[in-house]
């Protein structure tokens, strides 16, 4: 079990900006072609005209373009005419070709320097720096409570909701985390969530046919994604994760959001309870070779991490409730009872090399 790479914060940031800029490059492709026609087209029609008033007139077709663009920056390499149509393109040619050319600066200036105000383009800008991330759809009062526990463990992922009015969408948002607006039966709105980079993905809706949809659905942009499902009749959720391969299935009655980000994490989540207000869970480690947790005791194990550990197993030996003064070796398999957040820190410190 390696840990995953994952983007520093500052330079997703940077890579959300420049890809964000360039849609708005292209964006600004009309303005530019607008301009350019006003350009060829003007200097075709100068030159005729001075043609036919008997005016000074360039060389050629391309100076004549290139003594408009000059024109419109109120920098004219002709002198002025002395015929009336003439003077008056004089006059119209500036504020045209400055009005197009303006009209597309100001609309660009204004969308780069308040992208946050640009809704759904800005959200699929982030969403498209994302890779080896989870994907979390639906944002209800479970979808929610999942996103703030995969907050909490600084999990990468995006959301997709379809209702836009959604109460606990602007929280999330504070969070800096991409919400894709959309249906995710659709191919299109799983494509701007970036599934197929994903590694997971965690179906948190409150429709049990919908849920088993967009499994079905990502398994078709993705067959090898981690599949989280959210049941409500736990015999149902048995037979959905052996019928379909999902990878964990859930029913109500063994909701608990906590367990959602962990198992999203890549956590094996045994059995969770809450104690005072507290989700504790138990789960498996296997400890890689050379990792950070080969060679500690027991005891310096449960004390420096807060953790109980609960069953040492080494080859064919199961320890259970192995002694303080136990060392750890590789490959021995531990199952520890901790809350999420030190799932996490155990998860890295079993795969990290020392």
């Amino acid at each position: 079990m390696s840990p995953r790479r994952r983007w520093p914060r500052w330079l997703r940031t940077v890579a959300i900006n420049v890809r964000d800029t360039l849609v708005l490059l292209r964006q600004f492709r009309g303005s530019l072609l607008a301009f350019s026609l006003t350009v060829g087209l003007g200097g075709a029609l100068y030159y005729w005209l001075a043609q036919r008033f008997g005016e000074p007139q360039p060389d050629s077709l391309t100076e004549s373009m290139y003594g408009v663009l000059s024109m419109i920056f109120l920098q004219s390499i002709f002198d002025f005419p002395s015929h009336l149509e003439l003077q008056w393109f004089y006059f119209i040619m500036p504020l045209l070709g400055l009005g197009i050319l303006g009209q597309g600066v100001a609309d660009i200036g204004v969308l780069l320097f308040n992208r946050q105000a640009r809704g759904e383009a800005w959200q699929v800008a982030v969403a498209e720096t994302y890779s080896n991330h989870i994907v979390l759809v639906g944002l209800g009062h479970l979808g929610f409570r999942i996103a703030r526990a995969l907050h909490e463990l600084d999990e990468a992922f995006v959301c997709i909701e379809q209702d836009p009015g959604a109460e606990l969408m602007s929280q999330v948002q504070a969070w800096h985390v991409p919400i894709i607006q959309g249906d995710a039966l659709k191919h299109d709105t799983l494509r701007k969530a970036r599934l197929e980079r994903a590694h997971t993905i965690v179906l948190a809706t409150s429709d049990d046919v919908m849920n088993l949809q967009i499994a079905i659905h990502a398994r078709a942009v993705k067959p090898n994604i981690r599949t989280i499902v959210r049941l409500f009749d736990d015999d149902f959720a048995r037979e959905v994760q052996s019928s379909f391969g999902i990878t964990s299935a859930y029913s109500a009655s063994a909701l608990a959001a906590p367990t959602f980000a962990a198992a999203a994490a890549d956590i094996e989540v045994v059995q969770s309870v809450a104690l005072n207000g507290r989700v504790l869970n138990l789960s498996r480690f296997t400890l890689e070779p050379s990792c950070a947790l080969v060679g500690r005791t027991v005891e310096a194990l449960e004390h420096d991490l807060d953790l109980s550990v609960v069953l040492l197993k080494r080859g064919k030996e199961a320890d259970l409730h192995p002694d303080d003064a136990r060392k750890l070796q590789a490959e021995d398999e531990i199952t520890i009872f901790a809350d999420t957040l030190t799932l996490q820190r155990v998860r890295q410190l079993a795969a990290a090399r020392s």
